[in-house]
């Protein structure tokens, strides 16, 4: 099921009522019936085996908070509404409260890399068409590639040259952090596909993430709509950080390598290597997702913490 808004993000210190909602097991098994197929009230009903008022009132509930979809369409005998869901996806999130004076922050369109070496299959993708040739390597020379909103290789690596702003400045950096929408990439799609991607800092390789696979299930929230739909559709939000204490992806650490070992002090820029190596144990190739693809309107963000 193909929902203009697949996905909702809930603030709890904002979207109570919509939170309230959810705070019922009835509620959320209707919210999965009709996740799987759209539904009448009476087949809820008796799906659930409760009293038509009672699902009437859970579905009242969970419309007033824009949570299901109704729609009245005629029937053998009257009419009767049709439940779906507003959205396919939920998520609960907590904001995070970054003071903008302890953290610089620079976003890196996908397509503005210094250097790379792809192999096939590849290619690049602007939110209006794709960009030079299919499985053509030399397609990532076109100067369009800065319209980028999504790139893909079998091996190799685009790398990014951030400006260092901490040489102009005195503190110490605590933490670097990198957030990127990543996935597999293989003809067609498969959820079940893993990748090696590994991610490198002023030439240091910080580690590894295996990704689960190459999402093709559902369009991508900000997938244009000329894209086919068996071609990547969205990847997973993945936060890389490095500090004192060794590197993480989304909290998890993936190795011992430390902010000193690459000497950020020491570089007038920050290269920033992302790539899926010819010797990985697995081989699955990458995408990234920039603004106009995927689940996230960005591009590459690096975050210094001080």
């Amino acid at each position: 099921m193909n929902q203009d808004q697949p996905i909702l993000i809930l603030n709890p210190l904002e979207d109570v009522e919509k939170i309230k909602a959810l705070a019922s097991e009835p509620r959320i098994q209707i919210l999965d019936l009709v996740r799987k197929e759209t539904r009448n009230v009476n087949e809820i009903a008796e799906e659930m085996q409760l009293p038509q008022s009672t699902v009437a009132t859970h579905i009242s509930i969970l419309e007033k908070a824009g949570l299901l979809k109704t729609e009245s369409v005629k029937a053998k005998k009257g009419s009767q509404k049709l439940c779906r869901p507003g959205f396919q996806e939920i998520i609960i999130k907590f904001p995070e409260e970054v003071k903008e004076e302890d953290c610089i922050e620079v976003e890196m369109p996908i397509g503005l890399y210094t250097n790379y070496q792809v192999s096939a299959p590849c290619g690049l993708c602007s939110q209006e068409s794709i960009i030079g040739f299919l499985d053509i390597p030399d397609s990532f020379l076109n100067p369009n590639r800065m319209k980028a909103g999504l790139l893909w290789c079998e091996t190799g690596y685009v790398e990014y040259k951030f400006p260092n702003n901490t040489i102009y400045d005195n503190r110490k950096v605590s933490k670097l952090e990198l957030s990127l929408e990543l996935s597999s990439e293989t003809p067609g799609t498969n959820k079940n596909w893993l990748s090696d991607i590994t991610l490198w800092l002023n030439n240091v390789e910080i580690g590894s993430w295996i990704s689960p696979g190459d999402f093709g299930d559902r369009r991508g929230k900000f997938t244009p709509e000329w894209w086919k739909l068996e071609g990547s559709q969205y990847g997973l939000l993945k936060n890389w950080s490095l500090t004192d204490e060794g590197a993480f992806v989304d909290g998890v650490k993936i190795s011992s390598v430390t902010l000193s070992d690459i000497n950020l002090t020491e570089h007038h820029s920050i290269k920033v290597k992302i790539g899926v190596k010819e010797d990985a144990e697995h081989m699955g190739g990458m995408n990234i997702f920039g603004r106009g693809f995927g689940n996230y309107d960005q591009g590459i963000i690096l975050r210094l913490y001080f």
